[in-house]
This record gives structure tokens, C-alpha cells and sequence, in this order.
């Protein structure tokens, strides 16, 4: 059963009603309903290309949460063979919300991680809802050096609200894990490719994606905070997060415009959840063709572009 979003509500009362009728035609196979049924279902295509056609910033930042959306697994599983997992960081422990490992991409060996929010309230909690404690990062910093050891790509998925903020993740050095690891992705000599598939939150996604090529879902977002933890800096209100997302700047169309964002992966009509297979085919797409245009390079041409891709940032604003 499709969960709607607070704005789909009129689009869920005329699909409601066009499953109403057909759950009638079901039990009285003398009712023909299906002309009437079709006619709610226009009527409910057309909506939704309407509502969907002119998302908000803080509508775009409900799909990008939205329960149903494919996640790091569901791409895992979809789109790489051979996929052996890898876990702990050979310190403290595992951490269920950061997965990855070997494994191959169209036949060629690559290192994938991600983070993993879970698929219900059972998985969810196990994950921490996709935010990374110390030793998250640390497992990805040593898949990371595993991966320039043998001269693998790396891609990142990354969908997290931000870094575990607990206080057993500060005892345990948090920002210091996050600041290793975006550095391991600076440094590193092979390609680094992050996608973002929902939420890229604050440095726990910086640590995944200081990559050489950054791609996002149409309706994901990047940000240094949520909108409600702006809105509860800025004016003391968290019911001010749809004014915060309008200043922050965080779609991937704007995020496109400052050059943070290297690609746009379009996604179905009425956002990913709503045809999982498809977002999954286009991010597979996007993928391969990031891929091939980092192939050939040396380690040196690597970091030396994933350099100048950082320093020329803000660049545009300082022209203008």
C-alpha cells in the first residue's frame, strides 16, 4: 500500500476511490466500473504530474525522505554481481548503518558503500535510520584504502540525515572519524563516484562524497544541515524548515547550478518510490557513464582533478 506524502493527499483520495470501484467489480462480477475507474485514473495521472511538475525545496526534502524509496541495499542487490560484504572497522565494531564491499559492476570489480537506513521498524532501528556512528566511518575509510591498494573505483551511495549524534559516537571520536574519512576520498588514486539517493546530510555525507564525480536523484537533496535543524538555529522554530529549505539551496537542480552536483539522474514520475525498477535502471546508467569518464586515468590525474573540482568551488559567486 503506497504511503502519500502530506501534499499527495487529494491524489490519494482519487486513487482511493478508483480502487474502491475495481475492489467492487471484484466481488459483483456484473459491475462494470472500469470505464469510471479509468476516468480517476487521468484524473490522478494528471494531478500528480501537476504536483510533482513545481515540488517546493521542502516538498523535494519529503520525497527525499520517503520510506519507500529504493535504498542502498535495493541497489546493492539490483545492480552488482559478486557482491562479498566486508565489516568492521578492526577497532571497535561493525556498524549495520554503513554497508559495503567487494564486488562487480558490468563485470568490472569496484568497492561499493553506503548507507543503509532500513526497509521497516525492525530494519530501521538495527540501522540507526542510516546515520553512522565512528566506527561506520572507519569501516569505510579501511574499504577505501582496500580499494587503492588493488586499484578499484569506489562508488558511494550515500541517504543519511547526518552522523549519529549520540554521545557513546562523540566518546568514540565522531567528527574525527568524518574528517578521516573525507579525507581518505580526497586523497585516494582511484576514482570515487557518489550518488546521492535521498538524504545528504551534513558531513556524515561530505565523509562518502568528496568525490570526483557527484551525481543525485532528481528529488534527493545535499545539505550542511536538515531545514529544521537551520530553521531551529536561525529563528529558534523548527516549523520554520520550509522557509530554511527554500534558502539553503539544497536540490540537486540548485546544487547542479554551484557546480556541486556533477549530475542529474532523472527520476519517475511521482519520485522513485513510486517505480523502484526504473530509478534503479537510471542510477545503473548513470553509473557506467561517470565511470567511463574516469577510466584511463592515472592516480595522479585522479587526485589531481578531484583537487581542482574542490578549490574551483564558489568560484561562479565570486565571477558574479
Amino acid at each position: 500500500m503506497t504511503q502519500y506524502l502530506d501534499f499527495e493527499k487529494p491524489l490519494a483520495e482519487i486513487e482511493g476511490k478508483a480502487e474502491e470501484l475495481r475492489a467492487l467489480a471484484r466481488e459483483n462480477d456484473e459491475m462494470d466500473v472500469e470505464k469510471e475507474a479509468a476516468a480517476l485514473d487521468r484524473k490522478a495521472a494528471d494531478l500528480l504530474k501537476s504536483l510533482y511538475g513545481s515540488l517546493t525545496p521542502w516538498r523535494k526534502c519529503q520525497v527525499a525522505r520517503h520510506p519507500e524509496r529504493p535504498h542502498c541495499k535495493d541497489y546493492i542487490e539490483a545492480l552488482f554481481t559478486d557482491f562479498t560484504p566486508l565489516a568492521g572497522d578492526r577497532n571497535f565494531a561493525d556498524d549495520p548503518a554503513v554497508m559495503g564491499g567487494l564486488a562487480r559492476f558490468d563485470g568490472q570489480p569496484v568497492m561499493v558503500i553506503g548507507h543503509e537506513k532500513g526497509s521497516d521498524t525492525k530494519s530501521r532501528i538495527e540501522r540507526n535510520f542510516g546515520m553512522a556512528r565512528p566506527e561506520g566511518y572507519r569501516k569505510a575509510i579501511r574499504l577505501m584504502d582496500l580499494a587503492h591498494r588493488f586499484g578499484l573505483p569506489v562508488i558511494t551511495l550515500v541517504d543519511t540525515p547526518g552522523a549519529y549524534p549520540g554521545r557513546g559516537a562523540e566518546e568514540r571520536g565522531q567528527s574525527e572519524a568524518i574528517a578521516r574519512s573525507t579525507e581518505k576520498c580526497l586523497e585516494l588514486g582511484v576514482p570515487l563516484i557518489s550518488i546521492v539517493i535521498g538524504e545528504g546530510g551534513s558531513g556524515g555525507a561530505v565523509a562518502f562524497a568528496a568525490a570526483n564525480r557527484v551525481a543525485m536523484l532528481e528529488h534527493s537533496i545535499y545539505s550542511v544541515i536538515t531545514p529544521e535543524g537551520c530553521a531551529s538555529i536561525l529563528w529558534k522554530d523548527s516549523e520554520k524548515m520550509r522557509e530554511a529549505a527554500e534558502a539553503m539551496r539544497l536540490t540537486a537542480k540548485d546544487l547542479k547550478e554551484l557546480d556541486i552536483c556533477d549530475h542529474i539522474i532523472p527520476e519517475p514520475m511521482g519520485g522513485a518510490h513510486r517505480n523502484k525498477p526504473e530509478t534503479i535502471t537510471a542510477v545503473g546508467k548513470a553509473i557506467a557513464h561517470l565511470l567511463a569518464e574516469l577510466a584511463g586515468m592515472t592516480p595522479d590525474e585522479v587526485r589531481k582533478a578531484r583537487r581542482a573540482k574542490y578549490l574551483s568551488l564558489g568560484s561562479k559567486g565570486l565571477a558574479a
